[in-house]
């Protein structure tokens, strides 16, 4: 008995393969999430909640971590005075633990065969926009050698 459910795909029409936009904050957070709402306004506008899909890989400093952990402790001591965490502040004038060492989008672009022209231009667009051209960003493609860790790291982030 088969299935009448289960379709077979033409054979002259073939799924494109998504391309990656890496961008490297370094740890400015303000610029990540302006970013981060740069792409909501554009997914918004153009209607493009499946093709363009950003996420966040964050990697935590062991200074960081460790302040943040010890601010937590003071905190929950409950000390006279002490309401939640206090910053301090190193020789830069930036947070010690006010976020990650180390911030990186990635933004996955998943345009169908016919749509290339427009894979294309937002590939060309997004690195060239005032909150992304400073946070250097790299192109990953299919044949690049990278492709495969980049997609199962993007798969395996929130």
């Amino acid at each position: 008995m088969t299935d009448l459910t289960w379709q077979v795909p033409p054979a002259n029409t073939k799924r494109m393969a998504h391309s990656f936009l890496i961008f490297d904050f370094d740890g400015n957070e303000d610029v990540a999430q302006q970013a981060r709402h740069r792409i909501d306004g554009w997914k918004q506008g153009f209607r493009l909640d499946k093709k363009l899909q950003l996420k966040f890989d964050r990697k935590e400093s062991a200074a960081g971590a460790g302040a943040s952990s010890k601010v937590d402790e003071d905190s929950s001591k409950g000390k006279a005075g002490s309401k939640g965490k206090h910053k301090s502040e190193d020789k830069t004038g930036q947070d010690s633990e006010s976020g990650p060492a180390e911030i990186r989008m990635i933004v996955r672009l998943d345009f169908s065969d016919h749509e290339k022209l427009s894979h294309q231009r937002w590939l060309d667009r997004i690195p060239g926009e005032e909150p992304f051209k400073t946070a250097n960003p790299r192109i990953i493609r299919v044949g690049d050698p990278e492709f495969k860790s980049i997609s199962e790291k993007f798969d395996s982030l929130d």
